[in-house]
């Protein structure tokens, strides 16, 4: 995986360009990007199941699935939810600015917004700055990653190369997201692109799946936010397809890979985190309650402040997986771990010293690993430690 989260210099797949400019609605930093994709891409989506949806995620839910998606543009500042008529307006004239400066029809356009929520779009800045945008877009990534941005602390991207049976493909995500993250569908703004060659179906059933193992695995405030969304554009530049189910598998792992490196930035780039938390837990009678559970751990206000103020407080945790249904008699089996120290075993406290946990629970990387002993269904995900500048944060937001 070259080059990795918030690392200049992340190339594109064959066929796309990207950009990012400031249209004047933030003071200084880039507020405005565009993905483009010289061929016509296949493009598919999933979005926030939250009932209040943004204006540019009704749209794109309306447009998607699609052969001919040819750009994606997004701004940041103002979410355009909760805008009402005049937000669908606007949303609808940001994509037609783009169309007309690349030469396509608007609904080849998908549009995603990410800001304030109730703010209307700034809309004349950004069809002003519409052709600027488009003939500023370059082979990489950083410029649109930039552009995407509200509270994250750094830029999140990541890309690779895939070696299949017809030749060579790209993959490359981009991300954004530090707050109003919760498991629930997308949980941010996410755009994974590639220049191998999917049909509608394939890339709609590998999107699931890899949002699902990712991106819906992910909790920083347990917040799901009106604007999340994730998409998937594939636009056959390489002129590479997936013809074996080798190539399906590779592929596939590959863009598990790339999910999940984003997925885990956003954890770490929590809004005020010091510490990242990976859950991992084992011998569940099935996956649905795994994935239930580990979500309820990186989701806890108790177990995240635990994690902060490095606190070994193991009863926090067991008392979670029971609040989310995992059955007693798997807690009387389960094991507990923080760290590599065991805590809790055969549903019963074990010894250990205090401070080596709370020594170990000084690293920014804190793995907590949980085994029920009882199938052999499993899951992990990822959160973040809750700090007193989440809290300052968010009063200052707005």
């Amino acid at each position: 995986m070259t080059p990795g989260p918030g690392i200049s210099r992340t190339p594109l797949p064959k066929g796309f360009k990207a950009g990012g400019i400031n249209s004047g609605v933030r003071r200084y930093r880039p507020d405005y990007g565009v993905i483009l994709s010289e061929p016509e891409a296949v493009g598919v989506g999933v979005f926030t199941k939250n009932e209040c949806k943004a204006a540019p995620v009704t749209y794109c839910m309306g447009v998607l699935p699609s052969k001919h998606v040819r750009a994606i543009v997004t701004n940041s500042g103002q979410a355009n939810a909760a805008t009402g008529p005049e937000g669908r307006d606007t949303n609808w004239r940001m994509a037609v600015s783009i169309a007309k400066a690349i030469g396509c029809l608007p609904h080849q356009v998908l549009t995603s917004s990410t800001g304030v929520i109730g703010k209307q779009l700034e809309i004349e800045k950004l069809e002003e700055h519409a052709h600027p945008l488009v003939e500023k877009a370059t082979d990489y990534a950083e410029n649109f990653a930039l552009a995407i941005l509200t509270t994250d602390l750094v830029p999140k991207t990541v890309s690779t190369e895939v070696a299949l049976s017809q030749g060579n493909i790209r993959i490359t995500g981009i991300c954004k997201g530090s707050g109003m993250i919760h498991p629930n569908m997308a949980t941010m703004l996410g755009y994974l692109l590639t220049d191998a060659a999917l049909p509608v179906p394939l890339a709609k059933d590998l999107l699931k799946q890899a949002t699902d193992v990712s991106f819906n695995m992910i909790s920083v405030d347990g917040d799901t936010s009106t604007n999340d969304c994730v998409f998937l554009l594939a636009n056959g530049a390489s002129g590479v397809g997936l013809v074996t189910d080798e190539d399906y598998h590779t592929f596939k792992e590959a863009l598990f890979k790339v999910s999940k490196l984003l997925a885990q930035s956003i954890a770490r780039d929590g809004e005020g985190a010091t510490k990242l938390i990976e859950v991992n837990l084992y011998g569940s009678p099935d996956e649905e309650l795994a994935r239930k559970a580990v979500r309820g751990i990186t989701i806890s206000p108790l177990i995240k402040t635990a994690i902060h103020g490095e606190d070994p407080n193991w009863g926090r945790i067991l008392a979670r997986l029971g609040a989310e249904g995992v059955p007693s008699d798997a807690l009387d089996r389960m094991s507990l771990t923080i760290q590599g120290k065991k805590l809790f075993e055969n549903g019963a406290p074990v010894e250990f010293d205090k401070a080596d946990v709370r020594s170990a629970l000084r690293s920014e990387n804190i793995t907590i690993d949980i085994d029920l002993n009882s199938g052999r269904s499993k899951a992990t995900g990822w959160g973040c430690d809750l700090s007193k500048k989440y809290v300052e944060i968010n009063t200052e937001y707005n």
